[in-house]
């Protein structure tokens, strides 16, 4: 569902958060912008995402302050998953500026910038709510994290481990234990990362379901599956795991054993998407994956 940007005007000067990838572009493109907002009066709060190579503690991440009005987010999808840690539980607008190679979470482009922020400053936007899943792990019984993920969580084994046994459970009920190098769990909105790679379903962002993945299965009748949003996912790995971790939206993760239970559930509270006119989901889709001669 669209919801549209109310025309109420905000409490003091309005402030702007602005999250950039660590490439000297889109910092070059991010100090300009930044100037050109204050040019507007407009408060700043800037915020560097991580290198890509580098996976960041569970509880290393801070918040962004309630009171941004938007947040623009310069780079690629794991910038923008960066951000979306970041923005938490508030329900702040978010865009994506693409400078990455892919960009299925971009709404716009680097050339596009500035067209894209007058509009925004207008309040001549509607935003849409992604959906994320509330990922809790629990090591003897007792909650060691709970982290909410917009595109996906994945058990991963090491590369000399063995194939990775993952019991699987809906509602309290057994389904299947898949014997595997490891399992995706995404949204929709992941649909179309790791788990399109895997050989899983594109799902369309409004899709209410949860996609579950099996990354190279030992046998092939075990297919991906999607299940409907409002189900509680268990997952418990075998005792003679080893060398297996477990990691939310690519940026952060643990080492996981027998000993721990994930237990995988819708999130209440969604990303809030800022959706641009004349944007539509399917043309973003045949472009990024080149159909019919489409190119990036």
């Amino acid at each position: 569902m669209m919801t549209k940007r109310k025309k109420t005007e905000p409490c003091g000067p309005m402030k702007i958060g602005l999250f950039v990838k660590p490439q000297r572009e889109a910092v070059q493109k991010a100090d300009e912008f930044e100037r050109w907002l204050a040019t507007r009066g407009i408060t700043v709060v800037r915020k560097e995402g991580v290198p890509s190579n580098r996976k960041m503690p569970l509880d290393s991440m801070d918040f962004a302050p309630r009171d941004l009005f938007c947040v623009f987010v310069l780079g690629g999808d794991g910038t923008f998953l960066s951000a979306a840690r970041w923005i938490g539980d508030f329900p702040i607008p978010v865009i994506g500026v693409k400078f990455g190679e892919v960009g299925f979470l971009a709404e716009t482009v680097e050339g596009a910038l500035f067209s894209a922020a007058e509009a925004i400053l207008k309040k001549e936007f509607t935003t849409m709510p992604r959906m994320r899943l509330l990922v809790r792990v629990l090591r003897d019984g007792e909650e060691i994290v709970r982290e909410p993920v917009l595109n996906d969580i994945v058990i991963n084994k090491g590369a000399l481990a063995r194939l990775a046994r993952i019991k699987t459970s809906i509602n309290d009920r057994y389904l299947t234990t898949f014997r595997a190098d490891g399992l995706i769990v995404s949204t929709p909105t992941g649909s179309t990362g790791y788990s399109l790679a895997a050989g899983g379903p594109i799902i369309h962002p409004t899709v209410p379901g949860i996609v579950i993945t099996p990354i190279c299965p030992f046998t092939l009748t075990n297919r991906p599956i999607i299940v409907p949003d409002s189900v509680c996912i268990e997952l418990k790995l075998d005792k003679s795991a080893s060398d297996i971790m477990l990691t939310f939206d690519g940026q952060a993760g643990l080492e996981i054993t027998e000993k721990d239970t994930i237990i995988v559930r819708k999130g209440c509270q969604p990303i809030h998407m800022i959706t641009l006119p004349d944007r539509h989901y399917f043309d973003v889709l045949k472009t990024k994956l080149r159909w019919s001669g489409e190119r990036i």
